[in-house]
């Protein structure tokens, strides 16, 4: 029912540790496609390790999956917004055909959006029957039978995206009765990744001949052959992120480590540490890692030298890294001067178009910003003229993944990130990746506290607040739970304080989404009964086992944040949690809730005694000397007696919207 909307980074200072990057895409997808196409000539199968999952390699597999099952009707492949597959497996499908109801390439609406008619005008010129479903140039595509006619050269644009040429290089062996040659029209552009094309098919046995980036030869006799096992290299494009993080605040003394891509990378992106020590930032770079700094920390004073423009501007052609580039755009916000970025055309066709996205994004922030065809030129704020913002990603992952670089402004601002799940497109763990590294003051986390009696739903409404947030979740009942269950298991008396405290401070506990595990084993069910929330309630009234699970529960405070329910998480474990609710609801509605929570697994019970059983625990909660049940003075109250859950829901984040960024949302 709920997912996350939007992911609020709090203010971040620091950054060090090491962070191992998933597999490159652009290799994963291509791969991909080589090895299923070595299969489909006869060969072996090819074992492929390190591969990226993601959204886009998913789509390839699915489709690639498809292609495989026999039917005589048309095969219908959705290929999402992955430029990757559908420009190949275009080229593929058209120069081999052999489907008897052809195929149907269809993608999300942004796709139907990204140009194709270059590449199909290209096939056509070849004999290829292909048709447009919707827009003229556009997909969605209808493939038939081919007639083939490849006694001219094929001409086909550099100017618009590099996959055209991808495209047909990896399908072109299929065909390769004679020479076939494919002459660029106009400037190439990205011709790191057409590099990155060319060593692969190298790799699968086709030797591709070049005469520089104007023609490509496929030779006469070109056949695919499996090299058996192949491994995808990290990708240097994510790499670009982690380099900006560690140039923006990582020590000499504590430098940013990242593995799995370094100075034997075939990928051009990996010229990105080129634009970034241009800028400043320290790399330094390994076969298979980098290591990055930001230069001016001052080990005498323990402080950064400066706070503001601490990183060169520069005049930069992007050619060579399109995509890292949008990277360099967000560090700019960080230099010293004004920063322009060139020959980014191709931006402008890709999950969104880039320049016009990033622009209006780097002007929320306070940035001054100038547009055209094929550049950007960004003017930083200065430290007054940060600003809070929300920024849109536009379904592009990589509009989310260079936005999180804004929360390290000096400023000291936070940042929202709305639609952050799109990063699964390339990099599902980025901001889980971004979090084990980044470094904050515990203030800076913030904390939702949503305390109340027993079966106000605080628990259920917590949970969602978290998901909805990107937040940790802190379920403190759950704790004094384990207590009890724990105790018990192993014969404490629980009329002894110290002992049962003892418990508390040595039983291992793990958190796995909705389970809970205790020594090991799995307690969930077990710490969910009636009889086990009556051990909580008495085990819960000693100050020793309180005071034994104060840590564990402060240790719930990790980036991005927490939201954590219980009985004194307002007044006792987090004071100074910017928003703390208090939950409540009468005892009947309480006990009417419990009564369905229990039949529905099968246990009986009386709503009067669960009704009376309520009132009990409220009154010894409210009366015990350690941290009673109320209200925090300066706490929310909602009562939600009548409220579902959604309407809590929404409460609740509306009230945090304010809080996060008071008056600036």
């Amino acid at each position: 029912m709920f997912e996350t909307v939007c992911l609020d980074i709090p203010p971040l200072q620091a950054v060090a540790g090491s962070v191992r990057l998933p597999g490159s895409k652009s290799i994963s997808n291509r791969v991909l496609l080589l090895a299923a196409l070595c299969e489909m000539a006869g060969d072996q199968p090819t074992v492929l390790h390190d591969l990226l999952d993601s959204d886009d390699t998913r789509v390839m597999v699915a489709a690639l999956a498809q292609l495989k099952e026999k039917s005589n009707e048309t095969k219908k492949l959705f290929l999402g917004n992955a430029g990757t597959a559908m420009r190949p497996l275009t080229a593929a499908l058209a120069l081999r055909g052999g489907q008897t109801g052809g195929y149907e390439l269809s993608g999300v609406a942004r796709m139907h959006e990204r140009p194709i008619g270059d590449l199909v005008d290209a096939l056509r010129l070849l004999g290829c029957d292909i048709q447009y479903l919707g827009r003229e140039g556009f997909p969605p595509l209808k493939i038939g039978e081919p007639k083939l006619k490849l006694d001219a050269p094929i001409r086909v644009r550099g100017d618009v995206s590099s996959q055209f040429l991808t495209a047909l290089l990896l399908a072109l062996p299929l065909v390769a009765a004679q020479d076939i040659h494919v002459d660029v029209v106009g400037e190439l552009i990205s011709k790191p990744y057409i590099d990155i094309t060319i060593k692969l098919l190298a790799r699968f046995g086709v030797t591709v001949r070049q005469q520089g980036w104007r023609r490509f030869t496929i030779p006469a006799g070109s056949q695919y052959t499996s090299p058996r096992e192949i491994y995808v290299e990290a990708d240097a494009s994510s790499a670009s992120y982690f380099v900006a993080l560690g140039g923006l605040a990582a020590r000499v003394d504590k430098p940013l480590q990242i593995l799995g891509v370094g100075a034997d990378s075939i990928q051009g992106d990996i010229k990105f540490i080129d634009a970034a020590a241009q800028m400043g930032v320290q790399v330094q770079s390994e076969a298979n890692s980098l290591t990055v700094w930001r230069k001016d920390w001052d080990a005498a004073s323990g402080q950064w030298s400066k706070s503001t423009g601490f990183l060169r501007a520069i005049d930069l052609d992007c050619n060579h890294i399109p995509d890292a580039a949008m990277t360099l755009a967000v560090m700019a916000l960080y230099a010293d001067g004004t920063t322009t970025l060139r020959n980014i055309a191709s931006w402008r066709v890709k999950e969104t178009d880039r320049i016009s996205a990033m622009a209006a994004e780097l002007r929320k922030l306070g940035a001054t910003i100038d547009e055209g065809a094929d550049y950007i030129r960004i003017t930083p704020p200065s430290l007054n003229q940060w600003r809070f913002a929300s920024i849109h990603t536009y379904d592009d992952h990589r509009m989310a993944m260079c936005a999180s670089l804004a929360a390290f402004n000096p400023a000291g601002l936070p940042v929202r990130i709305e639609d952050p799940k799109c990063v699964a497109k390339t990099f599902p763990s980025y901001f889980e990746a971004l979090f084990s590294v980044a470094q904050t003051t515990s203030k800076n986390i913030p904390v939702i506290c949503i305390d109340g009696p027993t079966a106000s739903g605080k628990g259920t409404l917590a949970s969602l607040v978290a998901k909805q947030l990107g937040y940790h979740y802190l379920d403190s009942g759950a704790l004094y739970r384990l207590v009890g269950f724990a105790a018990t298991q192993a014969g404490v008396d629980l009329d002894d304080e110290l002992a049962v405290a003892t418990v508390a401070s040595q039983m291992l506990i793990g958190f796995d989404a909705d389970r809970v595990s205790l020594n090991g084993s799995d307690a969930t069910n077990d710490i969910r009964s009636e009889a086990s929330g009556m051990l909580a309630s008495k085990v819960s009234s000693y100050p020793a086992v309180r005071q034994a699970l104060l840590d564990r529960q402060l240790g719930f405070r990790k980036l991005p944040g927490l939201v954590a329910d219980g009985r004194d998480m307002g007044t006792v474990i987090f004071p100074d949690a910017p928003l703390k609710v208090f939950l409540t609801a009468n005892a009947q509605t309480r006990a009417q809730r419990r009564y369905k929570q229990l039949i529905s697994k099968g246990i009986s019970a009386s709503i009067d005694a669960l009704c009376a059983d309520l009132e009990a625990r409220d009154a010894r909660d409210q009366s015990r000397s350690a941290a009673p049940l109320v209200a925090a003075k300066d706490a929310l109250q909602l009562d939600n007696s009548n409220l579902t859950i959604e309407d809590s829901v929404a409460q609740v984040l509306s009230w945090w919207s304010s809080r996060f960024a008071p008056s600036q949302l």
